[in-house]
């Protein structure tokens, strides 16, 4: 399996791989086509140079010696000898008298008569030597090396040096393929080296590869390593591990709400159906004859009125609980909380029967709020207070407080208190921590979930503590303006 990711053609590594040793193996051509030239330039050279300087050593009276007895029937053994090269001498009248021949390459190339007396023309410069590669028509290319003679004071003519190049690309060739197989060599070692190194290097990477795999099998709770010893992987499983913890959540908040979605409509179905059986109920009563009883006709309308209100008002809470989750843009105002609870005062007070009701306002509390909206969660919050409280030595305090940041509305009461356990879960819907007392007072166990959420929309939240037999505080936190 790892054989086949690894020769796939869209393998990571592989790519890596391919690409650096296209790389690698670019540089050595680009480096062999720079050493031919090079080379090339360097051997032929060095090869000119080489019979410049020998032509040089030898004094006129040898070429003249070598020149008579080359003319001389009876001919005699030449001073001048060069191995591996064709002698020649070319008169004035562009005659050639051959001096020395190779016994391999005995080609002897021509000129044309103005380059030869160019040649005797510049006899007088200090280097009177002309060199040159040529190839002549059906032969071998030739390195030719002109340089006039002179003696008796006089030019005599031209003396050309001539050896075929086939040497020298031989050589040239030879030192070509010894780069060739360095080169394969060395790209040889590199497959390996790289291989080896880039199975290393991507540690982290299949690491990371394998860790998402399984994740995405639905381990979420998994995370990445982010000490690897790459940055760049490190800042990448960095990134995946926030995006995993996101995701978590909105997974787990995606199940709770559906969770709370299903405890809310089985909430709501019952509250919705425990009026609607009493109506229904009485209405069986009045068909099977009670209505011609006139007591039993009172109770059961008056029963029905009731069940009836108490579903209006269920509805209609949960109409407003529908329009605060699309978050409705507030209307707020600026305005002191202080004199707006002053202003309910005997509403409260009317609501709170033969309570005691204290309010406590040390400091203007001013805020930016929606007026009909906060007077709706402090009359929930102070009809609850009023609920679990004695109707007569029940206390219930109104009180403001500002920090530098903050401001807060604290209703106290010195009812039974609620138990540690119920707390988390006040601000639940449809969640009663009495439920007995709650339906006593025609309450679903909405209205401090609607309070949270109107807090909340205010950019504030709402916080309860409780103690049992002592009394519960509900404190609205808004942030100052």
């Amino acid at each position: 399996m790892k054989h086949k990711r690894f020769f796939h053609l869209n393998s990571l590594r592989l790519q890596l791989l391919s690409r650096s040793l296209l790389v690698i193996l670019s540089l050595l051509m680009l480096i062999g086509v720079f050493q031919y030239v090079f080379m090339k330039q360097f051997i032929y050279t060095n090869k000119i140079r080489s019979i410049e300087d020998q032509i040089h050593l030898i004094p006129d009276d040898v070429w003249k010696h070598d020149i008579e007895t080359s003319q001389n029937v009876k001919k005699s053994r030449p001073m001048v000898y060069f191995p591996g090269v064709n002698i020649t001498f070319i008169n004035q009248k562009i005659t050639s008298l051959r001096l020395a021949k190779d016994p391999h390459h005995s080609y002897f190339p021509k000129l044309s008569a103005s380059a030869y007396k160019q040649v005797m023309k510049n006899s007088n410069q200090p280097d009177n030597t002309t060199s040159l590669i040529k190839k002549m028509d059906g032969h071998q290319e030739q390195v030719i090396v002109l340089k006039p003679i002179i003696f008796d004071g006089e030019i005599q003519g031209v003396i050309q040096i001539n050896t075929p190049t086939e040497s020298l690309r031989d050589l040239l060739i030879r030192q070509m393929l010894i780069f060739l197989m360095l080169s394969l060599t060395a790209m040889t070692i590199a497959f390996f080296v790289f291989s080896s190194v880039l199975k290393q290097t991507l540690v982290p990477l299949f690491t990371t590869t394998k860790k998402v795999e399984h994740i995405n099998a639905g381990s979420l709770h998994d995370r990445l390593p982010v000490n690897q010893g790459q940055i760049e992987m490190d800042r990448l499983s960095l990134s995946i591990n926030e995006m995993l913890e996101r995701l978590e959540k909105a997974f787990k908040a995606e199940t709770e709400a559906k969770e709370q979605m299903r405890r809310f409509v089985a909430d709501a179905s019952h509250e919705l159906r425990t009026p609607l059986t009493s109506i229904h109920g009485f209405l069986e009563v009045l068909l099977r004859g009670a209505s011609s009883n006139p007591g039993q006709l009172n109770d059961a309308l008056k029963s029905m009125y009731g069940e009836s209100k108490r579903l209006h008002k269920l509805i209609q809470d949960l109409l407003l609980l529908a329009q605060l989750d699309q978050l409705p843009p507030f209307q707020k105002e600026y305005c002191f909380v202080d004199e707006l609870i002053l202003d309910m005062k005997p509403q409260l007070i009317l609501l709170a029967g033969n309570r005691k009701v204290l309010f406590d306002f040390p400091s203007r509390l001013a805020s930016d709020i929606n007026k009909d909206q906060f007077k709706q969660v402090v009359l929930n919050l102070f009809s609850n207070a009023v609920q679990h409280t004695n109707p007569t030595t029940g206390v219930i305090q109104v009180i403001g407080k500002i920090n530098e940041k903050e401001l807060s509305l604290i209703i106290q009461d010195n009812g039974h208190g609620i138990p540690q356990e119920h707390l988390p879960h006040l601000f639940e819907r449809f969640y009663k921590a009495d439920a007995s007392r709650s339906r006593a007072y025609g309450g679903a166990g909405l209205g401090l979930a609607i309070s949270a959420s109107i807090i909340e929309l205010h950019g504030g939240k709402i916080r309860v503590k409780s103690k049992l037999d002592v009394g519960t505080d509900f404190e609205i936190v808004l942030p100052l303006t």
